[in-house]
């Protein structure tokens, strides 16, 4: 009888610090029973095994700030069968899409003693504005529960059970105690899962204003993580000097 074949996973990096690829190997024993269902074709950051595509799923963490990467993504997409997005990086441009704001020019005379040798893009995009994604996972880092069942939904041919309310619902629900760790730990939510899928950002802004925010403060507040995501970025844009 023929080995049936198993479907196979790839997992990609941009530009990025990692965290997300490193929630899936923090899966731990849960990844070793998904393991044992298909072929991890293609994780550099886990094996140096590296199997040519096609690939039935494709994981794809970081934002695109480079011509290179621009054009390595294009092929990343052709190989997949389906592709899903990882993290605030690759779903928003992530914490490096500060330059958004500002001439790219400057940080790096700032940062590199020889800027002329850096090749890098003026703004960082997330994957979705390079190529067709199926599927985007929020957070910053992504919650592995939520990883775990993207990956199985996928492979078995159904559409990812993900809740569509953020995480301040279930720390209201339980007091505090959500995937998110801030509020456990007695600091303020920075919005690490992005805007809610119809977010008030208008509102809390008058909030922060009513209890004395600066407008420079109010902008900052919205240029973290999610700095590019559509509705932070309008809403920082409207405060921003």
């Amino acid at each position: 009888m023929a080995r049936r074949t198993r479907p196979r996973l790839a997992v990609w990096k941009f530009a990025s610090c990692d965290g997300c690829q490193l929630s899936l190997l923090d899966c731990e024993d849960e990844l070793l029973a998904v393991a044992d269902q298909i072929d991890i074709a293609y994780f550099a950051e886990a094996s140096r095994q590296m199997m040519r595509g096609p690939y039935d799923l494709s994981l794809v963490e970081g934002s695109i700030t480079t011509q290179a990467d621009a054009e390595r993504i294009l092929r990343v997409r052709r190989l997949s069968r389906r592709l899903v997005t990882i993290g605030a990086c690759a779903t928003a441009g992530g914490i490096q899409a500060l330059r958004n704001f500002a001439d790219v020019r400057e940080f790096a005379a700032a940062v590199y003693p020889r800027p002329e040798y850096l090749k890098t893009l003026a703004t960082s995009t997330p994957i979705s504005a390079h190529v067709p994604v199926d599927f985007e996972l929020r957070g910053c880092p992504i919650d592995k529960g939520q990883l775990l069942e993207v990956i199985k939904a996928f492979l078995i041919g159904r559409k990812p059970s993900i809740p569509g309310h953020s995480v301040c619902h279930e720390c209201k629900l339980r007091g505090t105690g959500c995937g998110a760790i801030c509020p456990a730990y007695g600091r303020g939510c920075y919005g690490c899962f992005g805007p809610a899928e119809s977010p008030n950002t208008a509102a809390i802004a008058r909030e922060f204003s009513s209890l004395g925010m600066a407008k420079r403060d109010i902008a900052r507040v919205f240029r973290t993580f999610n700095a590019a995501a559509e509705a932070f970025r309008k809403e920082s844009e409207a405060h921003g000097e």
